[in-house]
């Protein structure tokens, strides 16, 4: 085993080589994190079935020592991932009856998504497309030209949604020259990025991304992904502030996760530090029940009391809207409780 760079070298390296040099063992994290995997309920069969995949710069906000990390949840493959949940299944959101031949998922009026790729910077385990066929619906180089053709022919989608995966894992010329695509189409309004990498490899936010984004003629709207207050570290920060300033629009989703985010406390101190550096609180998903996750989930009834706390603590334009997702519907569902209105 190659002994690993400090925390200094490393965070000195550009963001491809930070990201190769991610955890991919269970053994190595918890080395790193002064665990012994025999104190921990971890499971290298959900290993080989979903890899482990972690960024030393979220591994560096988890606490030493402390199996029961929040952060440490979301990335460990553990035993419960191997267990059959009720109503769980490889495509919980319909993206499978949703998808054209032009890698284009078409679910809602107005707006459709991309498939950019089937990477991302980390692995999380509660991930609703961890058993998504990406070898056969991502945007390779050759269904980029049908996808823009897709969009060209209907002028009712003003926005397009660049996910994966993760859009940002794309290296620059290709990143940019979608963009540039995508910006020649005049009814086309906003072009809208979801990505964790700004929370877990904030490296990839360079100048030249930065001068990417900031060139399109439509508005761009980036959608980080951060679930817990610890996520966001001062590198964490530096990037979502280089963003701002460059005049992009930061909204963040999260999802409520058991044993990471769910209680009162925590969601407000998450909202508190996203607002506080610009990031706008907007969704709070329940869980997609996608196989492997079902140890995840909070019910939708404890969901909507943790709601009712956090209205009563914070602003309103602190509180995320409380989503769900139901395959076949035009839109995300509000979850709402009858008696307080949130």
């Amino acid at each position: 085993m190659l002994e690993r760079r400090t925390e200094t070298e490393h965070f000195n390296l550009n963001w491809q080589q930070q990201l190769a040099e991610a955890f991919n063992s269970i053994e190595e994290l918890c080395r790193y994190l002064h665990l012994s995997p025999d104190d921990l309920p971890v499971s290298s069969a959900a290993g080989k079935r979903f890899p482990l995949r972690v960024p030393l710069n979220f591994a560096a906000s988890m606490e030493k020592g402390n199996p029961h990390d929040p952060l440490l949840r979301q990335v460990l493959p553990v035993n419960d991932e191997l267990l059959a949940y009720p109503g769980f299944s490889n495509d919980p959101v319909g993206d499978l009856r949703a998808a054209t031949g032009a890698s284009v998922l078409h679910k809602y009026q107005g707006r459709i998504l991309l498939i950019n790729t089937g990477s991302c910077a980390i692995n999380c385990r509660y991930c609703f497309r961890r058993n998504f066929p990406y070898a056969d619906l991502q945007l390779s180089k050759q269904k980029e030209d049908a996808a823009i053709r897709y969009i060209e022919e209907d002028p009712a989608i003003s926005e397009v949604i660049l996910s994966g995966g993760d859009p940002l894992i794309l290296n620059d010329a290709r990143l940019t020259g979608l963009i540039q695509q995508l910006s020649r189409i005049r009814h086309l309004k906003r072009i809208r990025i979801h990505s964790r990498l700004p929370i877990v490899l904030p490296a990839r936010i360079t100048n030249e991304l930065l001068d990417a984004l900031t060139q399109s003629p439509a508005q761009i709207v980036l959608v980080v992904h951060c679930n817990h207050a610890n996520e966001i570290n001062e590198r964490v920060i530096a990037a979502c502030t280089a963003l701002r300033n460059s005049g992009i629009t930061l909204f963040n989703q999260s999802v409520l996760l058991k044993g990471v985010n769910d209680t009162a406390k925590q969601l407000c101190e998450l909202s508190e530090r996203l607002f506080s550096h610009g990031i706008i609180p907007y969704y709070l998903h329940l869980l997609d029940k996608a196989n492997g996750t079902g140890h995840f989930e909070v019910s939708e009834q404890d969901a909507l009391a943790l709601m009712r706390q956090v209205q009563a603590a914070l602003p309103g334009y602190l509180v995320p809207k409380l989503v769900k997702e139901v395959a076949g519907m035009t839109s995300k569902q509000y979850v709402f409780d009858d008696a307080s209105g949130c």
